[in-house]
């Protein structure tokens, strides 16, 4: 069997493919570690897995002229330092990076100890690490098509197990009406309610929030569920508008600040309305439910590029942050949820884009890497 070093951290859109490769690659007899810095949720849910994690210090590329810049060229070689440690330690058959600060300085130490890298890029719009990682990669790895960087092959995310079971398990239509009525039922409703799922991640979505306090009342009206996750002391808005509505309307309209058991709130949903990051949309397709994309307004832009394959599919709807109105959330999660050939071309559309084994296809590539 072979050993690996996994180098990711920052945002879950990094961790969590890395969790869910390194998990595929341990599954397999595989010895593996994580690189990642004392500043990311990989100091949270590395350890949660059960993987070891190392760290090397957090050294952003400087953006302008500046005090960080000057001690820049210091402090990423002492990252790399450190990278070039564990991969001493480690004596890996190959290093994976999935981007963000910590990649950097790994892929560099890989380099100069003629360790074969390969490189995952989660977004559209590849991010500074993997763009340098992969101009001397053995292989290189995309979640979406079209994502340029040299010689990629499209392997989807690698999503998390629990997501990668539940979208087995919907892949079977008889299936999928049992898990989604258990979920359902698991929020005090009935098994064929149906439910608009509303997330604008851990930290929420302002915006996202405000239009879906405005449309509850006319949306569970007209028989739609709303499972409102708000984000973290983001709630109070969404309380006060549960509490306005008729008692005998109030429990279809769901609020909670975080989802405990995320697997389940996605396995009750019909459709979703929500961000685009990597893994929203990967998810998302890979249970194959209709989807309304709301990408964030800052940034790069990537959001809209990665929910542009599901959107030319058929699978999903995208509106600007600026165009987003209770009226436009209530007529297309109408149309989504309560119109059944929208519905059914939607989901139909989803599975041909998904891929629910992003995983595998990596870990299959890893494999292939070694030296």
């Amino acid at each position: 069997m072979g050993s690996f070093v996994l180098a990711g951290g920052g945002s879950g859109g990094h961790v969590n493919p890395l969790l869910a490769t390194a998990l595929e690659l341990r599954a397999r007899g595989h010895e593996v570690v994580a690189v990642g810095t004392s500043q990311g949720l990989e100091t949270e849910l590395v350890p949660r897995a059960g993987l070891d994690l190392k760290l090397v210090d957090r050294v952003p590329l400087p953006r302008r002229p500046n005090s960080t810049a000057v001690t820049f060229p210091r402090d990423f070689a002492r990252a790399t330092s450190q990278a070039a440690a564990i991969i001493a330690d480690s004596r890996p058959d190959a290093v994976v990076g999935f981007g963000g600060y910590v990649s950097t300085p790994v892929y560099r130490a890989a380099r100069k100890a003629g360790v074969p890298v390969v490189v995952h890029e989660a977004n559209a719009r590849p991010g500074f690490a993997n763009k340098y990682g992969a101009r001397f990669a053995a292989a290189v790895a995309t979640t979406f098509p079209g994502t340029p960087l040299p010689r990629a092959i499209v392997t989807g995310l690698p999503l998390r197990r629990e997501i990668a079971d539940l979208a087995k398990a919907m892949a079977d239509p008889k299936r999928r009406l049992a898990v989604q009525g258990a979920a359902r039922e698991s929020f005090g409703w009935a098994p064929d309610a149906p439910v608009l799922l509303v997330t604008g991640g851990s930290l929420g979505a302002a915006s996202l929030n405000s239009v879906v306090v405005e449309a509850a009342s006319t949306l569970v009206r007209r028989g739609v569920h709303v499972l409102h996750l708000t984000g973290h002391g983001k709630d109070e808005d969404a309380q006060r508008a549960k509490g306005d509505l008729p008692a005998k309307l109030r429990d279809a309209y769901q609020v909670f600040e975080y989802a405990h058991d995320m697997a389940a709130a996605l396995a009750s949903a019909s459709a979703v309305l929500c961000r685009a990051g990597a893994n929203t949309v990967s998810e998302v397709s890979a249970l194959g439910l209709p989807a309304l994309y709301v990408p964030l307004p800052i940034g790069n832009g990537e959001q809209a590029l990665n929910a542009a394959a599901a959107v030319e599919a058929g699978a999903a709807l995208m509106i600007r942050d600026a165009d987003l109105t209770a009226a436009r959330v209530e007529l297309e999660a109408e149309a989504m949820i309560l119109d059944s050939a929208v519905s059914a071309r939607m989901r139909a559309a989803a599975a041909g884009v998904a891929i629910p084994d992003g995983a595998v296809r990596l870990a299959d590539l890893i494999e292939g890497a070694r030296s």
